[in-house]
């Protein structure tokens, strides 16, 4: 199977006293081009789906993905028929059951049963044997019901103690695989963040945010702590792998362009403005969108290019469905994002659980129509790797 000659050919270069930057380049790996992802030096395009969860916090670590594993697969298997080749899965979210936390809130490691970096593996080799890639968010902003994510935001001995205990150690033990596609730093921070907020560095202003909805599951946080906490994650991420794929996913475009009178607040400058750490930014974008009261805003991307944006890294949109896709089919969404200069398209959700989503096979239709693209979109599947 795949995933064997992934092992034997890592065995082979270890052996050998390759290092990790040699398996990637005998492998194939995601990089960008400007505003282009590139597989095997190949410009393609990401379809596919958010998973997000088969047991929302409770897929990974202390022996949990053993008994999630049959969903996984087949969730992956109905993705790799339709002709996707990525999927977007969360995994911390609030810290619920990884990271392991000791009592004043600080990590002390992944999980408890020091199972979550194998369980987590043995999901990147699953996912290896469908031709899919695999990009972990690790935490999630669009909802506040636990107190321990919170700590990481705001106190910064607590973040560097995730990082060295947890990120870190993750980070090694998966950047040779060829399944992993990048790092998702947290879902939607704009659930958290304290909108409206006048600040003499428009990095942290985020009065261009007054009335839009950010701040919906409790506005706890500025944008400097929240920045700051992507900043030093992805700065960790991309010093242990310095080849890492890191993004961010925005709720909206809003903050995501410095068109229209919104901000970037994803950008290199402000990150780097609210954390310090030079590495610490992304490698790729990636925004949310749905309609409101049956319409897409109007600077939503399935109103526009996305040049537009005036972006310089790729675009993906990362959460979308037709259930509130502004009157779209699936099938139009995903050839929309495909036809109009996006990096990629995942659905909202595989698992289908909750409200505000598509079934999964409806999300399967829109997957399917975009199998075997190779256009000026770039190249769906197959992905050889």
């Amino acid at each position: 199977m795949i995933q064997n000659e992934f092992v034997s050919e890592q065995t082979q270069l270890e052996a050998s006293g390759s290092d990790s930057s040699t398996l990637r380049a005998t492998c194939g790996f995601l990089s960008r081009q400007g505003t282009r992802l590139v597989h095997n030096g190949q410009h393609i395009f990401l379809s596919g789906a958010n998973t997000a969860w088969v047991s929302y916090a409770h897929d990974f670590g202390n022996h949990q993905y053993p008994s999630r594993r049959a969903r996984f697969l087949d969730l992956m298997n109905k993705v790799h028929a339709a002709g996707g080749n990525s999927m977007r899965t969360w995994v911390h979210i609030e810290g619920e059951t990884s990271p392991k936390f000791d009592s004043t809130g600080h990590v002390i490691g992944l999980d408890t049963a020091g199972t979550f970096l194998a369980e987590f593996k043995e999901y990147l080799d699953d996912a290896h044997a469908r031709h899919i890639l695999i990009f972990p968010t690790l935490w999630n902003g669009a909802l506040k019901q636990h107190n321990e994510l919170g700590g990481l935001i705001t106190d910064t001995s607590k973040l560097q103690s995730y990082i060295d205990k947890a990120l870190i150690p993750w980070v090694r033990s998966v950047m040779s695989h060829p399944a992993l596609g990048g790092w998702d730093i947290i879902n939607e921070m704009e659930g958290v963040i304290r909108s409206g907020e006048q600040n003499s560095e428009p990095c942290f202003d985020t009065s261009f945010m007054a009335n839009s909805g950010a701040g919906w599951a409790g506005a706890s946080f500025s944008a400097q702590q929240l920045l700051r906490f992507i900043n030093w994650q992805a700065d960790a991420i991309r010093r242990t792998d310095p080849s890492a794929m890191v993004t961010a996913g925005s709720w909206s475009q809003k903050s995501q362009s410095d068109h229209w009178g919104d901000r970037n607040l994803y950008s290199d400058h402000c990150l780097v403005k609210a954390g310090g750490r030079a590495q610490g930014t992304l490698t790729f974008y990636s925004t949310h969108t749905y309609d409101w009261q049956g319409q897409f805003p109007a600077n939503s991307p399935f109103k526009h290019n996305a040049a537009d944006y005036g972006l310089d890294k790729p675009l993906v949109v990362a959460e979308f469905n037709s259930h509130r896709g502004g009157g779209m089919s699936i099938e139009q969404l995903f050839q929309y994002a495909y036809n109009h200069g996006y990096a990629g398209a995942w659905s909202w959700h595989a698992n289908a659980d909750g409200s505000d989503t598509d079934d999964t096979n409806t999300q399967i239709r829109g997957i399917t129509a975009l199998r075997g693209q190779n256009g000026a979109g770039g190249l769906v599947t197959p992905l050889n790797f």
